[in-house]
């Protein structure tokens, strides 16, 4: 059975893009693209419509924003397979299960929401720290169509156990498909009680510290590089806070990738501070991929 692309739609131009991403994702990977639209998104996000205006009625949402988007991708892509469902039900349940029935999840990086500051709706959080397949969030203002992507790596943040690393294949197989290379980003930082200037910043601690994530990132790109000879690999070992590493390696990025954990039996949302942070402040797409508990 061929799985397809799925991506997540409530009528904001966030999610036109992420439809407009999602479509010349498809066709990268020439698989049929999902449209999915939960019907009570709105209601979900607290929707807030321009005074005067009286809100179109939840029939008339449902039935235009998921032919709106398809035919959207039809539009930008031709020829590619299309299909749509509307659901009933609230966005992150619906969201979910297409995430574990395709090869991964597309999604604006906001929802129709009144708050703001919110750079990420809630419906983005709660789906990318609780979906059993990979959530990838639109950001950023590149462009997905190949002649732009040219040269642009795939950036990947290697996790503290990083064997058999979910998001690291990931990344491998994006950057094959893509014809880019992985640049592997492992983060450290010195002890509080050692400052940058400490005439013994060489050593230990921090010496330790740096050559503690060297050898990480050697250990999580040993077997993926293995599989995907062909990919060119950087890796970079780099000292500040993850969350900042990662956010200043998007900036010239076509993809960036972390896992997100989920514990076996806990409730709420599942992403640490590091996801939260580059789901937020990212300068390119993020892709969320679940790892192994």
């Amino acid at each position: 059975m061929e799985h397809p692309l799925a991506v997540g739609v409530d009528g904001s131009e966030a999610s036109l893009r992420a439809v407009d991403w999602a479509a010349d994702e498809a066709a990268l990977r020439r698989v049929p693209l999902h449209v999915v639209h939960a019907s009570l998104w709105e209601r979900y996000e607290q929707a807030v419509f321009p005074a005067g205006r009286e809100p179109p009625s939840e029939q008339l949402l449902t039935g235009v924003l998921a032919v709106a988007a398809a035919k959207r991708a039809r539009a930008r892509v031709p020829g590619l397979k299309v299909t749509t469902e509307v659901v009933p039900e609230g966005p992150v349940p619906v969201l979910r299960r297409a995430a574990g029935k395709a090869v991964a999840l597309v999604l604006g990086s906001r929802g129709r929401g009144s708050a703001a500051e919110a750079l990420l709706g809630s419906v983005g959080l709660a789906v990318a720290g609780r979906a059993d397949g990979p959530v990838i969030v639109v950001r950023g203002d590149h462009d997905n169509r190949p002649g732009s992507r040219r040269g642009r790596p795939v950036v990947v943040g290697v996790p503290d156990r990083p064997a058999d690393s979910a998001a690291v294949r990931f990344a491998f197989r994006e950057a094959a498909r893509r014809g880019a290379r992985v640049e592997a980003v492992r983060a450290w930082h010195r002890p509080a009680s050692e400052p940058a200037d400490h005439p013994r910043s060489g050593a230990e601690p921090a010496g330790e510290r740096r050559q503690q994530a060297v050898e990480v990132l050697e250990t999580g790109l040993r077997a993926p590089a293995e599989d995907h000879p062909d990919v060119e690999v950087r890796p970079r070992v780099v000292e500040g806070q993850p969350r900042t590493v990662l956010r200043d390696a998007s900036a010239d990025a076509a993809l960036l990738v972390v896992g997100a954990r989920q514990p076996h039996g806990r409730f709420g949302l599942h992403i640490g501070r590091v996801t939260h942070a580059v789901l937020h402040h990212a300068a390119c797409p993020v892709a969320v991929v679940p790892e192994k508990p």
